[in-house]
């Protein structure tokens, strides 16, 4: 038979794949580059930060077949120990970033070693447990200011050189953290590790029969995302000069929930379509008040009925090739 009548290889056909993925990253490069000319460069802020967080989230879930109903508890973590640096220490801006990210990662390490010891449910209610504790650890202890939050946060001095009260400055930095960590989500998941990951997400136990410590896998799967998330919420806090309770709260755990399986489950660009809708619509029916919450509902009992794959996962099936 010939090589036309047998298809696409397999080195053809991830050709296609790696060619589609440059032309998505280029469109969203170039979306996010031109996006302060005409939307309020704070707003962008918003959405890159929890574009990041929804991305962590995403590797978890997507690739390793974990849902985490505590995820909340990284990205507020790390934004009240940022802004708790920044504030009361004196750190730059970079050094608060990454003591609150270190911060993420440490929490990830010890959720993880007893999170991963159970699947399915009883995973994702130890998470909402460990989150719930974070929650209650954040509304007691002093330096995080109860319910007002660790407020006025400086953003002070890129490196001690460069000032971040300029809104483009700080965008150009909130924008290199997103596409560090987003090239980061993209390198594990197209490496050995993500296709093993992949694996234990299909079968654990065959997983487990050729070898792998799947137990291992889980781990560095899970503080992977928990410290990316962490990044997210260091960022955050920089941004809005705030850490708050919201960023901890168990209802932050469901949002990213939801912008994930709004973008598309298991794609790489899906979460962050997800969470660009999901903060659009948070941000333009605000004057709904409490009905926002009414309105994302109905989007999303619509979008899982009509677009099962997601919004970038229904796409990318449509032109077969995976987004």
């Amino acid at each position: 038979m010939s090589a036309a009548l047998q298809g696409p290889s397999a080195a053809q056909r991830h050709a296609e794949v790696r060619g589609a993925h440059r032309i998505a990253f280029v469109v969203m490069l170039a979306v996010l580059v031109l996006a302060p000319a005409v939307v309020y460069p704070v707003f962008m802020m918003k959405v890159m930060c929890f574009a990041l967080f929804a991305c962590a989230f995403n590797l978890l879930i997507g690739f390793g077949g974990l849902l985490s109903f505590g995820h909340a508890m990284f990205l507020g973590s790390a934004g009240y120990a940022s802004a708790h640096a920044a504030k009361v220490w004196g750190l730059t801006p970079e050094l608060a970033i990454a003591f609150g990210t270190g911060c993420a990662a440490l929490l990830s390490w010890g959720a993880g070693l007893l999170a991963i010891r159970r699947q399915g449910i009883y995973f994702a209610m130890i998470t909402l447990a460990l989150a719930q504790m974070v929650f209650f650890f954040s509304l007691q202890a002093k330096f995080t200011g109860g319910e007002d939050g660790i407020q006025a946060v400086p953003r002070g001095k890129l490196f001690g050189l460069i000032a971040m009260d300029s809104p483009l400055v700080m965008y150009i930095v909130v924008l290199v953290v997103f596409l560090f960590g987003f090239a980061v989500i993209y390198r594990a998941v197209h490496s050995p590790f993500g296709q093993v990951l992949k694996a234990i997400r299909e079968n654990e136990s065959r997983a487990i029969s050729l070898g792998y410590d799947t137990d291992r896998y889980k781990l560095l799967a899970f503080v992977l995302s928990g410290t990316l998330a962490g990044l997210a919420g260091a960022t955050k806090a920089l941004v809005f000069q705030l850490a708050s309770l919201t960023d901890v709260y168990w209802t932050m755990s469901g949002e990213v929930v939801l912008m994930t399986l709004l973008g598309g489950m298991g794609t790489i660009f899906g979460p962050v379509v997800g969470a660009a809708v999901i903060i659009t619509m948070q941000n333009y029916l605000a004057q709904l008040g409490a009905w926002v919450t009414v309105v994302q509902g109905v989007i999303f009992v619509v979008c899982v009925l009509a677009f099962r794959r997601g919004i970038v996962g229904e796409l990318g099936h449509w032109l077969k090739k995976p987004l």
